[in-house]
């Protein structure tokens, strides 16, 4: 059974940064892993992926450039480095994972969920 649980969210202002992480309590090869995020009234939306091992990362064009996405196997954890920050950021962040080893956006593709954390971003 896989579990992934998020930390890192907050209060910030516009400009500033925060990190968040999520530990994958499952045998991470050959799984991608994403991050998503949810607006209140808004769908849940695609914002960054990486596979298990590296390398090539996706990104949505909201967030290309502003936001990094890494992962540490060695600690099972996920992270999403979010920098220059926006209003608009403001959402529940979830840390989701695909047994799947290939790339999607799609959240339907994706296995398993955290419970989510709360980044707030003011102006």
């Amino acid at each position: 059974q896989v579990q992934l649980v998020e930390s890192g969210g907050g209060l910030v202002q516009a400009g500033g940064s925060l990190r968040l992480s999520c530990v994958d309590s499952g045998r991470t090869f050959s799984r991608y892993h994403g991050w998503f995020r949810q607006a209140p009234g808004k769908e849940r939306e695609f914002v960054a992926a990486i596979y298990w091992s590296g390398g090539t990362a996706y990104y949505a064009d909201s967030v290309q450039g502003r936001f990094t996405i890494s992962r540490d196997n060695a600690k099972n954890t996920v992270y999403l480095q979010m920098n220059s920050l926006k209003p608009e950021d403001t959402a529940i962040y979830y840390c989701a994972s695909n047994v799947h080893a290939r790339y999607s956006s799609n959240l339907y593709d994706y296995d398993y969920w955290g419970q989510g954390t709360q980044v707030t971003v003011s102006s």
